[in-house]
């Protein structure tokens, strides 16, 4: 068995007015995520881990933010995308862990929701997506609550033939 792991960061500004799209779920709130898709960071990060523990580069290479294509796209149908690079590699999803870094509004309320909703998109069990919320203590970006950030780690691995 081949296992590979990847590491995945994203960042995004935060504005008033948007919708607030977290986990492939939207959540109430007077703030939104900005950027080309529906700026979705659980999705973003969990795209770039995966594309990374399989060699296969990142979430810009694959999806442009030049590309009007991708221009305010669902950020499920990116995942779903980097599921089937994935796949076609040869890989299987065992595990992914991400974590938030957002001041408010506070997540754990929405965890189950976000977990589900990825499990479908991803066609693996909810247990093995694991998602933890922190703030950053009021410091920088995050803590003047101007932007949001994640984290992730996944595990991929590939049965000999």
């Amino acid at each position: 068995m081949k296992i590979r792991v990847g590491q995945g960061y994203d960042v995004h500004q935060l504005a008033e007015g948007r919708d607030f799209w977290l986990g492939g779920i939207k959540i109430p709130h007077s703030h939104g995520a900005l950027g080309h898709s529906d700026a979705d960071v659980v999705c973003h990060v969990i795209c770039d881990a995966l594309l990374g523990a399989a060699g296969l580069r990142n979430i810009g290479y694959h999806f442009s933010d030049r590309d009007p294509r991708w221009k305010g796209i669902d950020s499920k149908i990116l995942l779903t995308e980097v599921m089937r690079m994935i796949r076609e590699a040869n890989y299987e999803v065992s595990n992914v862990d991400v974590t938030v870094v957002l001041q408010e509004p506070k997540l754990n309320p929405h965890i189950p929701a976000m977990k589900t909703c990825l499990s479908g998109v991803m066609s693996i069990p909810e247990e093995d997506i694991s998602i933890k919320a922190t703030t950053s203590e009021h410091m920088g970006f995050v803590g003047r609550k101007e932007g949001i950030a994640a984290h992730c780690v996944a595990l991929i691995y590939s049965e000999p033939k």
